[in-house]
């Protein structure tokens, strides 16, 4: 029997906003010493009142209108009842029935996913196991998330990956979340069932929490997928939903618990929090502000610039790239060239520094002045990507006064590249022959070294027209 696996995410990200989600204590814990960013409020002490986090409701609000939903203007709170040690209130204050928004979806690589809903909720805090116990943070306690919940319309691993890969994207885009999956700002819950090849029907899921990274995402579910075939094919499939671990050094899941339902979690409405009402014109204004999305710029970059369809992936992974990239093109017009420079050569030197495009020291303008430089045939674009971008990565130099203090502009007067070019056929009798007799890498090969004797400053293209004229 064939099988096919039907799977939807659950896609929690911590938004952007200086504070947490309905107290005034600051909301960048990373890195901080445990248990300092608390207080009454969001430890959930008797008789403390909650207050909405205004900016956070907005970035919710932008996340939702770039994944196409249909933002609600009466939503509510509520309150999600379970008990664990890192959850001071004894609940999570969220949005069940009455959500900011719900109905929408985005196209991935062909594949269009839709998105039951975005949601706003706070964050619990963090438990981290030691041998003789737990230790509880609660720095991370209220801050403040969107829930961004899939319809299961995924059907492989790497559906779900380029999916959750996508969101993490436009999140950045519009500025609500930075997303950082290595500060924990950003992780996925991956609900996976399967059923026979051909049926419609959606079986029993299992839940797999908690996971940190695409490459974890993307093995844990490949893992049960396998398994709940292997199941299957032994007589035992799963019977009814169920929550599942993660094991990273196993590379394998692990049964925690049968699934919660909405019913064990006792939902009804935040008592202490009023109606959400949003105004209409608020929204308007939220959605004319949205930037241009990658996916419209990744169509733009290869439609109408012309770039690859790698290149075009890259440039608008991040939107300071993006940026970036179009600063360069708009100074010196050539697209391709462009996207070359940075991708190619740019991008490397960031990897290696492990330094992103905003703290380098090459300016859009110093790319795209090189470039013009190249265009124009003062360099040649061996010397620009070598010994001129790399004084420019140093140091921040402008290229223009790198090659007039090197003295590296091109060699473009005709009589002097014919002097050296001579010197070159008299020094290369042979491969002058084989020229003679149609043999192209003889070519190739005197135009080296004419670059050579010329210590690179030659015109490559005056060099070999110069020397088909003369090889007669």
């Amino acid at each position: 029997m064939e099988f096919e696996a039907v799977i939807g995410l659950e896609i929690h990200a911590q938004m952007s906003t200086k504070t947490k989600m309905f107290c005034g204590c600051d909301n960048d814990s990373f890195d901080k010493e445990p248990n300092i960013n608390a207080c009454p409020v969001c430890m959930g002490f008797p008789g403390q009142l909650p207050v909405v986090n205004e900016e956070a409701v907005k970035k919710g609000i932008k996340a939702a209108l770039a994944l196409n939903c249909e933002i609600q203007l009466h939503s509510k709170f509520d309150r999600k009842n379970y008990f664990y040690p890192d959850n001071p209130k004894g609940f999570q204050i969220s949005q069940y029935d009455e959500p900011v928004s719900k109905n929408g979806f985005i196209e991935v690589g062909g594949v269009r996913v839709g998105i039951t809903r975005l949601h706003l909720e706070d964050d619990a805090g963090k438990l981290t196991h030691v041998r003789d116990g737990s230790l509880v943070d609660f720095n991370r306690a209220g801050t403040p998330l969107m829930e961004i919940v899939s319809e299961p319309d995924m059907h492989n691993a790497q559906e779900a990956s380029a999916y959750a890969r996508e969101i993490q994207k436009i999140v950045r885009y519009v500025g609500s979340s930075d997303a950082d999956m290595e500060k924990g700002m950003m992780r996925f819950d991956a609900s996976v069932s399967i059923r026979p090849k051909g049926e419609k029907k959606l079986y029993p899921r299992a839940e797999i929490k908690n996971l940190n990274s695409f490459k974890m995402l993307e093995n844990a579910i490949d893992y049960e997928i396998a398994r709940q075939i292997r199941a299957w094919e032994d007589g035992n499939p799963v019977k009814s939903p169920i929550t599942m671990g993660w094991n990273d050094e196993k590379k394998e899941t692990y049964f925690m618990r049968d699934k919660e339902e909405s019913d064990d979690y006792r939902y009804f409405p935040e008592p202490d929090l009023p109606m959400l009402v949003l105004d209409e014109e608020m929204v308007t204004e939220i959605k004319k502000s949205l930037p241009e999305l990658p996916s419209v710029k990744r169509k733009k970059y290869t439609e109408d610039f012309g770039v690859s369809e790698d290149e075009a992936r890259i440039l608008s992974d991040d939107p300071v790239m993006a940026d970036y990239f179009e600063r360069v093109v708009e100074i010196c017009e050539d697209p391709k060239k462009a996207a070359s420079f940075i991708t190619t050569i740019l991008i490397a030197k960031l990897k290696e520094d492990l330094i992103d495009i905003s703290s380098q020291k090459i300016s859009p303008e110093m790319i795209g002045e090189l470039i013009k430089l190249v265009n124009s045939n003062v360099i040649s674009n061996n010397t620009a990507k070598g010994e001129v971008f790399d004084e420019m990565y140093k140091n921040g130099t402008s290229p223009s006064q790198i090659v007039e203090e090197k003295g590296l502009k091109q060699v473009s007067d005709t009589s002097e590249i014919e002097r050296v070019c001579n010197e070159v056929m008299a020094e290369n009798p042979d491969p002058v022959a084989d020229v003679k007799a149609g043999k192209e890498k003889a070519m190739a090969f005197l135009v080296g070294q004419v670059m050579k004797k010329s210590k690179g400053k030659a015109n490559p293209q005056m060099v070999n027209d110069v020397l088909k004229k003369l090889i007669v």
